[in-house]
């Protein structure tokens, strides 16, 4: 039976990129995009929205700080991919996932890491089994994380895998879109490292959840990383300076190793949660 769809609220002004992100959840069986006025206030858009979205699409810079104060507030906290530049700050909530917009094809899976992390964070956070929980004594986010929990099934919480999404499956064009854009992501990730970081962080995360929802082998991790360094050294020697340097970025090639590391471990249940009533 398929799971029911999800559905994503999107709070985007920029017309461009609105169209860019219907176009890679277009047909998308799993989640459904519901377009926020975006002359709306986003606050009462999403008090309005609350028993409806699931998860959020957010422009970066749409709002100012003290709107991310108001729906704190409010408990507005829904699993949310933000849309800009890699900056290293946090624009609406510690849990949220960052991807710019030139690495769209990699939208489906930010959002199903947004919402694991959020079941993650959610669920370990409340101080007992939300199921033995009445709605009326739930904090917001403890809720939503029931409702999701109940359409995604328990295994949600554990970094529930699509196999029709990963690489392996993907048509020719498909797979060789995602490469590129996991790419760009890691070419961020390396620019970023040493100078920013917050920054290198948020694309290392970035890349990590693409590559674990996609299941991409360690060896193209391996081959993109290496790529790289060799098109920085062949730069640099066009221009006379030295490219010792770069073999300190395999300590980038190493950290994203260890949180691949993590997030397969955390990927299997505990024997409790696969064990019968």
């Amino acid at each position: 039976m398929p799971e029911p769809a999800l559905t994503i609220l999107s709070l985007i002004h920029d017309s461009t990129l609105r169209g860019a992100v219907g176009h890679w959840l277009e047909g998308q069986e799993r989640y459904r995009l519901q377009v926020c006025n975006p002359e709306a206030d986003p606050v009462e858009e999403l008090e309005r929205l609350r028993d409806s979205g699931d998860a959020l699409l957010l422009e970066q810079g749409l709002w100012v700080e003290k709107t991310a104060a108001a729906l704190q507030e409010r408990g507005l906290l829904l699993p949310a991919v933000v849309i800009g530049e890699v900056r290293g700050r946090v624009d609406y909530h510690p849990d949220e996932v960052h991807l710019p917009p030139d690495q769209l094809e990699q939208l489906t899976y930010s959002l199903d890491a947004a919402i694991s992390r959020f079941l993650s964070r959610g669920l370990a956070a409340a101080p007992g089994s939300l199921a033995e929980a009445g709605d009326a004594d739930m904090p917001e986010r403890w809720r939503l994380a029931n409702r999701l929990q109940g359409r995604l099934g328990l295994l949600g919480v554990f970094y529930k895998r699509d196999p029709s999404r990963f690489l392996r499956n993907l048509s020719a064009t498909e797979a060789a879109e995602l490469v590129a854009s996991l790419e760009r992501t890691y070419r961020d990730l390396l620019l970023s490292y040493f100078r920013n970081p917050a920054a290198a962080n948020q694309a290392l995360e970035s890349f990590v959840n693409t590559a674990f929802f996609s299941d991409l082998p360690i060896t193209k991790t391996v081959e993109i990383h290496v790529n790289l360094i060799d098109s920085f050294s062949k730069q640099l020697r066009l221009e006379g300076l030295k490219s010792e340097f770069l073999q300190d970025y395999r300590l980038a090639l190493l950290d994203v190793m260890a949180h691949l590391c993590e997030m397969y471990r955390r990927s299997i249940p505990p024997d409790g949660a696969l064990a019968g009533p």
